[in-house]
């Protein structure tokens, strides 16, 4: 396996690890990872709810799209949004409130978010970024404008605020950075700069050296300070594993911050850096879909394979 690759395989397999690791932590108190493991390696338990090792609807959509990507043999939006709506039919675990709404209002994929936004005004959540992982890798050989552009037509489907899509780009383009060797943090001037004028200021904000998640304005259930979080994780650590404690430790929606640390970190590290004991247990239930479940060969399947089929990225 090349070290592209290994990135790409760590991008998937560290974002559904993240929302594993994460998932019953999530709306607790901050630092409860250590309080659970104040000196011994970090385990998975359950939780929450969810079994040992179970990852929640963050990595379950991503699985989607990356179904969908892979089937069509490009982007398909249409496709993807009857893929999620047939999920969403099958009563997962968890599903967000603002998800849930536009895939059960009953209006066609490319009315559904908006006409929710234009009712509720409120389609900031980060349930686009969460699952964000899967088409990162697919359209990182496509470059910048390309990347980026997929990550806002993707995210458009659920979430109707630009916010959302500007913030799901940025992550699409960081992993891109971080899979061709770069440094993902150096390259965020650059990466803000093709942010919406209208959502740059709120970014460069969270994403600034100096910002820490105690600055949020907003839980980190909203997309901006959920990423801030996973970049701040990824900034003042040095392993994968340090990266996604640190993320755990922030409390509030914990699976998401993980899951999209776990993606950037992963992107970074690349796999050898996830550890086995919690590889071992990853899988990922997939309602709606006749009783599937991935484990973790079937999602370094997928990553090679969202790798391998666009050596220039994926197109739209």
């Amino acid at each position: 396996m090349s070290e592209r690759d290994a990135r790409a395989a760590g991008t998937v397999l560290g974002s559904a690890v993240g929302d594993a690791l994460g998932a019953p932590y999530e709306f607790g108190p901050a630092g409860a990872l250590t309080a659970r493991f104040p000196s011994g390696p970090v385990e998975l338990v359950a939780g929450g709810g969810w079994d040992r090792g179970e990852a929640t609807d963050d990595t379950q959509m991503a699985v989607l799209v990356a179904d969908s990507l892979l089937e069509q043999g490009g982007l398909d939006l249409p496709d993807i949004f009857d893929r999620f709506r047939r999920w969403a039919a099958a009563d997962p675990k968890d599903i967000g409130i603002q998800t849930e709404d536009v895939l059960t209002n009953g209006m066609p994929w490319d009315l559904a978010a908006a006409v929710h936004f234009n009712t509720t005004l409120r389609a900031a959540g980060n349930g686009s970024l969460m699952r964000a992982a899967t088409s990162a890798v697919a359209f990182a050989r496509a470059g910048r404008e390309a990347t980026m552009d997929a990550a806002r037509r993707i995210a458009a489907l659920t979430h109707g605020d630009r916010a959302a899509w500007e913030g799901t780009a940025i992550l699409h383009e960081l992993v891109r950075l971080a899979l061709d060797g770069a440094d993902p943090l150096a390259g965020l001037p650059a990466v803000l700069s093709c942010v919406h004028p209208d959502h740059r200021e709120r970014y460069t904000t969270v994403l600034a050296p100096d910002w820490h998640p105690d600055l949020a304005t907003e839980a980190n259930g909203a997309v901006w300070p959920c990423l801030g979080s996973a970049v701040w994780a990824l900034r003042t650590t040095d392993t994968f594993e340090s990266a996604l404690h640190a993320a755990v430790d922030l409390g509030g929606d914990t699976d998401t911050v993980a899951a999209v640390t776990g993606a950037l970190a992963g992107a970074r590290y690349g796999l050898p850096a996830i550890p086995e004991r919690w590889t071992g247990p990853l899988h990922v239930p997939l309602p709606g879909y006749g009783g599937r479940v991935l484990r973790t060969p079937e999602l370094l399947w997928m990553a090679a394979q969202l790798t391998a089929r666009w050596p220039d990225g994926a197109t739209a």
